[in-house]
């Protein structure tokens, strides 16, 4: 089985971040923001579904894996604890374990990227539903790094 990757957009341009997954032989793209809108150029979800798929890549929005507002909040604080504990109880809804179900699934039959926003994986919600789809499929979470232009 193919290891789970992650990616974030942080400092970076669409264009680096396709190819960081190209390169590294992904296919689906897994978009985990609650809100898959940016003011970054290409990351909303419209350009940024169509600009994958220009590139062979299958997009996917999982709005329930996203990080709730007082999260992002706590993100931008740098409170990583107040994050994990928002987040935590945000995945107890039935949206959250449903998306989470679904992104087991695309890991599982895939080679899958979890993308969201933040360039530091030490510090996102992404290394949580990292976790949490390879506590089921078995696999190991490689996180990539786009570079900066």
């Amino acid at each position: 089985m193919p290891d789970l990757f992650t990616i974030g957009y942080e400092a970076t341009t669409l264009d680096r971040v396709l190819d960081a997954l190209v390169q590294a032989g992904v296919s689906d793209l897994v978009d985990i923001r609650a809100i898959p809108q940016s003011r970054k150029p290409g990351f909303s979800k419209c350009l940024l579904s169509a600009s994958a798929e220009a590139r062979g890549l299958r997009y996917t929005h999982l709005r329930g894996l996203g990080t709730p507002k007082p999260g992002r909040e706590a993100a931008r604080r740098g409170d990583d604890a107040a994050l994990a504990a928002i987040f935590g109880e945000h995945m107890r809804s039935d949206l959250a374990q449903a998306d989470l179900a679904h992104a087991r699934v695309i890991a599982s039959q895939t080679t899958a990227c979890l993308m969201c926003f933040e360039r530091d994986h030490t510090h996102c919600h992404r290394t949580i539903v990292a976790r949490l789809v390879c506590e089921a499929t078995g696999q190991e979470i490689r996180n990539l790094t786009a570079e900066r232009p």
